[in-house]
């Protein structure tokens, strides 16, 4: 079993919640559009972290992440990219990649709208964590902490960390 901190969007900003909330997960997850080089160094130097580009990161982020990261975890196929829609609204790249390599679990962020749904087409769970940076249109940030056992998704919690910044 595997305890993931999932969170995206943080635009260079870092809520201090964060590290109460993700203490106990074994890895964390970043769905893109992390904003600075030196979020990424903090919050690998708390945990160990997977994590891609998305369209706000830079050169020295888009260098050292990859646009997609496929793996397999405790017998799960993932998916994580930062731009891909949702179930019946995928972007056609997402579309394409999902035909060529059917997954279990796909990890998304972008939209700042937080969404965990079933798809029923592509046989996975899609995931979006929302935003937890202090730029964008949301009005609560939020991320989300859950287990991967046996191929399966357990224990799933949604915590909002309060307003994001200057409303």
């Amino acid at each position: 079993m595997i305890r993931i901190g999932l969170l995206s969007d943080t635009h260079g900003y870092l809520d201090e919640k964060i590290f109460e909330y993700f203490e106990e997960c074994d890895e964390l997850w970043h769905a893109g559009d992390i904003g600075s080089i030196e979020v990424l160094d903090t919050l690998e130097a708390f945990k160990p972290i997977r994590a891609v580009y998305g369209n706000i990161d830079g050169g020295v982020l888009r260098q050292q992440l990859p646009l997609n990261d496929r793996f397999e975890v405790e017998g799960m196929r993932v998916w994580m990219t930062h731009i891909a829609g949702y179930p019946g609204k995928y972007n056609m790249r997402v579309r394409q990649g999902l035909l060529e390599a059917p997954t279990d679990l796909f990890v998304c962020g972008h939209s700042h709208i937080l969404k965990v749904m079933g798809d029923k087409k592509h046989d996975h769970l899609h995931i979006n964590p929302g935003a937890c940076g202090n730029h964008g249109f949301h009005h609560v940030k939020t991320i989300i902490r859950f287990s991967i056992d046996a191929g399966a998704v357990k224990d799933m919690e949604v915590i909002e960390l309060g307003l994001r910044g200057a409303l």
